[in-house]
């Protein structure tokens, strides 16, 4: 298995896995090759996918604003789970983001993901429950589908 850094090529392997994920969100404009394009022009470096077999297994998008990072759509293949993939493209993530000098990563998880919330715990990253998390929809074009 392989990490390495996600470029637009990757496209159709990464939306397809996403397919396979249960429970997964996608947008309509964010999470076209379009939008994904976009995203990976501002973060070149910070993306990530596992390549095993030459399919596409697990992939991370990852950007940051200059002051924090952000980890979105943090997914491996069921069948490819508990194998360390995900947290190896996590570190993978964390370096890029600290050679461009990000101090603090987040990201968001559905209250209602376990398996991924476990996950987060077990690697030692911290539940916040000092705040609230708040969206305001700029393009209500913008659709969300929800894989079952």
């Amino acid at each position: 298995m392989t990490v390495r850094t996600m470029t637009i090529e990757d496209y159709e392997g990464v939306y397809d896995l996403w397919m396979t994920i249960k429970g997964f969100a996608i947008r309509s404009i964010d999470d076209s090759k379009i939008g994904v394009e976009r995203f990976l022009k501002r973060n070149p470096t910070t993306s990530v996918v596992a390549v095993e077999d030459g399919r596409i297994v697990g992939s991370i998008l990852c950007g940051h604003d200059g002051r924090r990072g952000c980890l979105y759509h943090v997914c491996v293949h069921e069948d490819y789970r508990m194998r360390g993939i995900g947290k190896s493209m996590v570190v993978y993530c964390m370096k890029e983001l600290e050679k461009e000098h990000i101090s603090k990563v987040s990201l968001i998880a559905f209250t209602k993901n376990d398996i991924g919330n476990a996950f987060w715990k077990e690697i030692g990253w911290t539940k916040r429950e000092d705040l609230n998390y708040y969206d305001f929809v700029l393009n209500k074009e913008n659709i969300i589908n929800y894989n079952k």
